[in-house]
C-alpha cells in the first residue's frame, strides 16, 4: 500500500469543516432575526405607533442597520453557509473548493453587514435617544423640542447617570430605557456576529486547504490503483 499522511487528513477535517458550517450558519441566522427584531422595536417606542406616524424616530434607528445589515445580509449569508455545510441545493454535487469559496464570500457579506450594524449602534449609544426635552430660550421662558439632549453633554455621561433617564426626556416617557436597551442589544448581537464570521472565515480557509489535498488524494489513489493493477495482472503468453 502506498499511503501518505495527506490521504488520511482531508476526509475527517472536511467533515469537521462542514459540521462547523452547519452550526455557524444556524447561529448566524438566529442572530440576524434578533438584530432585525431589535431594530423593529426601535420604530415603536413604548410599543406605540405615534412616534413612527409623526416621523419622530431617531436617525440611527431609521438607518435600519439592524434590518438590512445585521439582519438581511447576515441572514442571506447564513443560508449560503448552511447550504454549504449540509451540501444541499446547488452545492449537493459541488467540489470542496467551490463550496468553501462560496462560504468565504458569504462570510465577507455577513461581516460587512454586522460591522455596519456595530458602528451604527455604537454611534447611537454615544449620541443618546431622540426625544422631546425642555429647552431654556430665556431666563423666564421654557420651551420643548425634539432632538438629542445628550449629544452635546460633556460633563456627564447619560449611560452611567440613571437620574438623567427619567428627568430629561419628556416624550416618549421611556425613551432612554428603550434606546439603551435595544441599541445595546444590537451592539451585542453585531459583536457576536463578527466573532462567528471570523470563525467561519478560518473554517472556510481550512476547507479550501483540505479541498486541495482531497484532489491530490484522489489522483494519488487512482495512480496507485492503476500501478497495482499493472503489477498483478497476468501476462498473456505469446
Amino acid at each position: 500500500k502506498y499511503n501518505t499522511p495527506s490521504q488520511f487528513l482531508p476526509q475527517p477535517v472536511m467533515a469537521c469543516s462542514r459540521s462547523c458550517s452547519r452550526i455557524l450558519g444556524v447561529s448566524l441566522g438566529l442572530s440576524a432575526l434578533f438584530a432585525a427584531g431589535a431594530n423593529l422595536a426601535l420604530f415603536f417606542p413604548d410599543w406605540e405607533v405615534t412616534s413612527l406616524r409623526n416621523g419622530l424616530i431617531g436617525k440611527h434607528a431609521l438607518r435600519g442597520s439592524g434590518l438590512w445589515g445585521g439582519g438581511l445580509m447576515v441572514f442571506l449569508a447564513s443560508i449560503l453557509i448552511s447550504l454549504v455545510g449540509w451540501r444541499q441545493g446547488c452545492f449537493r454535487n459541488s467540489g470542496a473548493c467551490k463550496s468553501m469559496l462560496v462560504s468565504l464570500l458569504a462570510s465577507c457579506l455577513a461581516f460587512f453587514g454586522a460591522f455596519v450594524c456595530f458602528i451604527t449602534s455604537g454611534a447611537a449609544l454615544k449620541n443618546g435617544p431622540f426625544c422631546m426635552f425642555d429647552v431654556s430660550w430665556s431666563n423666564e421662558t421654557q420651551a420643548s423640542k425634539y432632538g438629542y439632549p445628550f449629544q452635546d453633554l460633556t460633563d456627564r455621561n447619560y449611560l452611567y447617570d440613571r437620574f438623567l433617564w427619567d428627568s430629561v426626556c419628556l416624550e416618549p416617557s421611556r425613551a432612554v430605557i428603550w434606546h439603551v436597551t435595544f441599541f445595546s442589544t444590537l451592539l451585542g448581537v453585531s459583536v457576536l456576529q463578527i466573532m462567528l464570521v471570523l470563525v467561519q472565515v478560518i473554517n472556510s480557509f481550512l476547507g479550501l486547504f483540505c479541498g486541495f489535498f482531497e484532489k491530490r488524494e484522489v489522483i494519488s489513489v487512482l495512480g496507485a490503483s492503476r500501478a497495482k493493477w499493472v503489477l498483478v495482472s497476468p501476462r498473456i503468453p505469446p
